[in-house]
């Protein structure tokens, strides 16, 4: 018996360490299992996020482009200075009476087919909750209510100081909302979760309330009422996106515009004076300072408080001092050489990659010849006076972002020393973001504001006696982040901002103990039903295909790139090549030998033979768009910049732009850039884009130009000789 009880303990012996061995193995493949998930996770995150900020770098490139074209192009008319005065100027906010008679919301009808909501003024929390509900059934708010809920926010947002302060004192907690950007489910399910505003429930919107979202507009007039209705309790601060410039890129205006045809110039108009006014800043008990981006070395809440905030209707350019532009226009017809321009230039914009066509008037080419001979020498003393240094390769003739001007700009500022440092502070607080490091330096990622450390986070909560930044403008995976020690707080509150899956939205609630609570969400029912790995592959799809889509749109720069590396004419170069070179020509900061596996599927020998593979993107891109693969590089790369460029020129925002504006839109390129039309030329474009000859040009009509302009650019190349160079 006793042999068979020590037989029976060894047998369970044996089964017990080898159940262990198991577990541990399980456990094993699972964390690195998960660890995989992790990272792949992060890499699309960066992916996403280096796309975003590329392209808020375009949109600062191109404004700073079209600045320069409004202080030094040479009009030879008056009717020509007055259309760039329109288009270009940047406008100033509009007196009260000049406002009412533009928005005059009463001349507007509210027909008795009319089945949508109604509002009568003052509001009531009953009129909010009305919208609430409208909104939710799909309805559209009326033009003249829309008009009139802007008249009566502004009246009240003008009332209001740039740091609003509250108090815990008057309501159980306060809520802090980040980053909505059109995204109207989130909201309705903040408001579910956490209740309406009311007198016990205190809300700060922190800011991008719109752009990007479809319903950007319903989220505006839904806060402008609750404002309305409980002006002590519901507190907004102006976002980076609360700019009528931004808006012109990143989808507000064309929403306006689409769902208020007849009076979408007025409400645009509207919400450029409302924009303006919001405040810039909300202080909890003295304690917790909340703004929408961040904060620099240089930021003084005195001084903010005392600036003028209505005058800066768009951050994205300093003002200009208009006398000394006429000046200068008058010394380039008498010969002079004027000194300290820099035009901005960017290979993104598409007039960049066009070459000389038709002689044009010999004053235009004079000028011409003279920005090009003068700007190396003056971009090489920027780039010298702010520590850059040129990209070997680079062909772009790009100035500092006029975000972070240097002393040469500051010289050409129009208003004094103190006002310029007005409208920096204003720009450090809606652009800047946190980082690791110590120090405070230029914000060259997003092209504006600063990169703040958490020394200069301690000096300005040390400075002003405060506990906490809370802040927003980035898109967090949760939806929250702390940095810098738990003293500075991110929040962000849209779920799903790159794909359905990617991320979280959160707010925060505060307590009179000002200890944050936070409450996370996913708006989207169907990333609920996704497990993890679902979930992280349809988001890297995602992110790999909007990757593919901008390496396809940099083919000629990367073939130039690639054959650098190719010194023999092999065709073919090492993957460490590949991804040194992808990295200098779209300057995204990502870790390409790890995204390899999922951009390039073959290699021989370690070597990529990089035609055929930039073929395979050429495929796979024409699959969806059925172009010319050149053709289609060149829209991929300047779509976004030619439909900004459109609803510039379309001052009205009637979706159409006259013979008139092409032909001097097209003149004022021409002066300025590498492309040169005769007027006959440019009347031949207009006529020969119209296809329905109704005298006007559509954004599709406006491309075609673009592609007729780069098919002759094409065959002029084709019969030029051949060359080894790029």
């Amino acid at each position: 018996c006793g042999t068979s009880t020590k037989g029976q303990n060894g047998f369970v012996h044996l089964s017990a360490l080898g159940t262990f061995k198991a577990a541990v193995l399980i456990q094993r493949w699972y964390r690195r299992y998960v660890a995989r998930l992790e990272m792949r996770r992060r890499c699309t995150w960066r992916i996403f996020q280096s796309i975003e900020y590329s392209c808020e770098q375009d949109q600062i490139k191109l404004h700073n482009f079209f600045s320069y074209l409004m202080d030094h192009f040479t009009p030879s008319s008056s009717k020509e200075r007055d259309f760039i005065s329109r288009m270009l100027t940047e406008e100033e906010s509009y007196k009260d009476t000049e406002l009412e008679k533009l928005c005059d919301y009463e001349s507007v009808e509210v027909l008795d087919s009319y089945t949508g909501p109604h509002l009568s003024f003052p509001l009531l929390p009953d009129h909010a909750t009305a919208l609430l509900e409208a909104f939710k059934q799909k309805q559209q708010l009326h033009a003249h209510y829309v008009l009139k809920l802007l008249h009566e926010t502004r009246r009240h947002l003008m009332q209001l100081p740039n740091i609003n302060h509250v108090s815990t004192c008057y309501s159980e907690e306060i809520t802090i909302c980040g980053d909505l950007h059109g995204r109207l489910d989130d909201l309705f399910l903040i408001f579910y979760k956490n209740g309406l505003p009311s007198p016990e429930k205190s809300y700060v919107f922190n800011g991008d309330f719109v752009d990007r979202g479809k319903q950007s507009v319903e989220i505006l007039i839904i806060l402008f009422a609750f404002l309305l209705v409980y002006p002590k309790e519901v507190h907004l601060n102006r976002g980076n996106h609360e700019d009528h410039m931004v808006n012109l890129r990143y989808g507000f205006t064309k929403e306006v515009m689409q769902k208020y045809k007849v009076h979408g110039k007025k409400i645009l108009k509207m919400l450029q004076n409302v924009f303006c006014w919001l405040p810039l800043a909300t202080l909890i008990d003295q304690k917790v300072l909340i703004v929408h981006g961040g904060v620099s070395d240089m930021t003084d809440l005195e001084l903010l408080a005392k600036i003028q905030r209505h005058k800066f209707v768009s951050v994205l350019r300093g003002k200009k001092r208009k006398e000394k532009s006429r000046h200068m226009d008058s010394k380039v017809i008498n010969g002079e050489s004027p000194v300290g321009v820099d035009p901005p230039r960017s290979s993104s914009f598409p007039g960049s990659c066009l070459q000389p066509g038709l002689a044009s008037m010999a004053s235009r080419t004079e000028l011409s010849q003279w920005v090009r001979q003068t700007v190396e020498e003056e971009l090489e003393k920027c780039r010298r006076q702010v520590g850059f240094s040129e990209t070997p390769g680079d062909k772009e003739l790009t100035c500092v972002s006029s975000v972070t001007m240097t002393e040469s700009e500051l010289e050409s500022c129009e208003t004094s020393e103190s006002s310029q440092g007005e409208w920096k502070q204003i720009v450090d607080l809606l652009w800047s973001d946190p980082m690791p490091q110590e120090g405070c330096k230029m914000n060259t990622v997003r092209g504006g504001g600063c990169y703040f450390g958490p020394d200069v986070t301690e000096n300005i909560l040390q400075k002003h006696s405060l506990q906490l930044l809370i802040r927003s403008h980035e898109c967090k995976q949760e939806g929250y982040e702390f940095c810098h020690n738990r003293k500075v707080l991110t929040i962000f509150s849209a779920s799903n901002y790159y794909e359905i899956g990617s991320n979280r939205g959160a707010y925060v609630k505060l307590g009179p103990d000002l200890v944050p609570h936070f409450v996370q969400y996913q708006a989207n029912k169907t990333a609920h039903t996704l497990t993890l790995r679902q979930r992280i592959s349809r988001v890297e799809e995602s992110a790999f295909r909007a990757l593919r889509e901008k390496l396809f749109a940099h083919t000629s720069d990367l073939i130039c790139a690639f054959k650098g590396y190719d010194q023999e004419e092999t065709g073919t170069i090492t993957l460490s090549d590949w991804a040194t070179a992808v990295e200098s020509v779209l300057h995204l900061g990502l870790p390409w030998r790890m995204l390899r596996p999922q951009l390039v599927h073959s290699t021989a020998g370690g070597l990529l033979e990089y035609k055929s593979w930039l073929d395979y993107l050429a495929v796979e891109q024409r699959s969806k768009e059925h172009i010319q693969s050149s053709l289609l590089e060149t829209i991929y790369r300047n779509r976004s910049n030619l439909e900004t460029i459109f609803r510039i020129i379309d001052s009205d925002h009637s979706g159409l732009i006259s013979f008139e504006e092409f032909h001097q839109t097209w003149t004022l390129f021409s002066s300025h850039m590498n492309i040169e039309l005769t007027d006959d030329g440019i009347s031949d474009l207009a006529r020969s884009i119209d296809f329905n000859k109704d005298g006007n040009i559509d954004f599709n009509e406006f491309l075609e130009a673009f592609r007729l302009i780069e098919h002759t650019h094409c065959d002029d190349k084709a019969a030029l000789p051949t060359s080894d160079g790029c």
